[in-house]
């Protein structure tokens, strides 16, 4: 498979059903921007903690199936598609992870471990990656929900591992000043 195939040059790209449409289009922005958030995921790891790379590992792969959800206007039966259940699996995740830290009294500053300022970061542009996917659904019938939940739901889950690596490694959140 050639890398470079030149279809690109004039500002389109091709859908999954080789229909093909401007590289601005909102689908693309989605999909396009839940692309970086795993790739930042990918950066993140490894965190040095076997328990959040083994789940950084399986979000990345349930992005794949975001971006592949995203970029096929007309899906069948056996086409990758986000459901309730990878929803359920990181609320699971949430959950298990929160019971390790202590309750959130304020807003904290996204920093702290390399790691976790990473994580923080993910947790940044996953929401950016939501706004596109909400912007997307608006603009176009038949987008699945459940992927716009997911991409909610991460955030969240990074949120609550970038808090959970920065406790682990024993750097204390910090409160905003105002």
């Amino acid at each position: 498979m050639k890398i470079y195939t030149g279809r690109g040059d004039e500002g389109l790209t091709d859908l999954r059903d080789m229909s093909r449409v401007s590289k601005t289009n909102p689908r693309i922005e989605a999909y396009g921007t839940v692309d970086e958030v795993n790739a930042l995921v990918g950066v993140v790891r490894p965190t040095g903690h076997d328990d959040v790379d083994d789940l950084l590992r399986e979000v990345q792969n349930h992005l794949h199936v975001v971006q592949a959800d995203f970029a096929n206007p007309d899906p069948d039966e056996a086409d990758p598609r986000v459901r309730e259940d990878h929803v359920e699996h990181l609320e699971t995740s949430i959950d298990a992870f929160d019971e390790e830290l202590d309750p959130l009294e304020s807003f904290i500053l996204p920093s702290g471990s390399e790691p976790g300022a990473k994580l923080h970061q993910a947790r940044a542009v996953c929401r950016r990656a939501e706004r596109r996917a909400v912007a997307f659904a608006e603009a176009e019938e038949g987008v699945n929900e459940s992927a716009i939940v997911y991409l909610n739901r991460l955030s969240d889950l990074l949120f609550t591992l970038a808090r959970a690596v920065n406790k682990r490694e024993g750097v204390r959140e910090e409160s905003p000043s105002y």
